[in-house]
């Protein structure tokens, strides 16, 4: 009952709370751009304050995580990893599904924040519209970060990374940071209820420029799926 009265009282805060800064930033869009990123941040801050005081939900980052001209690739597990990285890092810019831009207000939003749209089905054209975006981010000196498997992946699943990945890891020619989440574990795709608990960040070995695309790959998947739980307790 009380995880049912807490994931209900994050609904209504998070939610009402988020329409109100999406207004806020269409109004202040034209006159003040780079308001945009701030009230975008804020919103990462009122997410993280509204799981940790609502849900009791903690944080916890295990590693160090460097900072610099690097791609950042992601475990995706729930919606929270997808709101939190602007607490993560400065201002990141984030490669997501084309679809989500559609959503009305705050698709509109996202793209003034500098939300990279991925077309799935655009094949080498999406890639070199990836590319583009990325390569200015880090021009910008703002962290370029992927979700490899496309979609949320339910906790303990591991699949293979999208073809998007390598290419992207060709065509940038940075190191890779893989960081491995397990939200999946407190906030599950799709679910109502969210449970109390820490949800840990790990960040792996730096993955070096220059590798063939299988041993990179390899070395991604391993490291993103490293909070998994041992085939034995799956």
């Amino acid at each position: 009952m009380i995880t049912a009265l807490r994931s209900l009282a994050f609904m209504l805060v998070f939610y009402s709370g988020s329409l109100l800064l999406v207004l806020f930033a269409l109004l202040v869009a034209w006159p003040w751009p780079a308001g945009v990123q701030v009230i975008a941040t804020a919103w990462s801050r009122f997410h993280r304050f509204c799981t940790r005081w609502l849900l009791g939900q903690k944080i916890r980052i295990v590693g160090d995580l460097p900072e610099g001209r690097y791609l950042y690739i992601v475990k995706h597990e729930s919606m929270f990893e997808t709101i939190d990285l602007l607490c993560v890092f400065d201002r990141p810019v984030i490669a997501a599904k084309r679809e989500l831009l559609d959503i009305p207000l705050w698709g509109q939003i996202a793209r003034l924040y500098g939300l990279i749209p991925v077309e799935r089905s655009a094949g080498a054209s999406a890639l070199r519209t990836l590319r583009a975006a990325a390569r200015a981010a880090t021009d910008q000196g703002r962290a370029v970060c992927l979700f490899p498997e496309g979609t949320r992946v339910p906790h303990g699943e591991s699949p293979p990374l999208r073809a998007g990945f390598a290419g992207l890891y060709s065509l940038l020619g940075l190191p890779v940071v893989p960081i491995a989440v397990d939200s999946g574990r407190l906030s599950p795709r799709g679910k109502f209820m969210k449970r109390p608990g820490i949800i840990t960040y790990k960040v792996g070995d730096v993955v070096p420029t220059g590798l063939d695309r299988r041993e990179a790959e390899a070395r991604v998947h391993a490291a993103i799926n490293a909070l998994n739980p041992p085939p034995s307790a799956a």
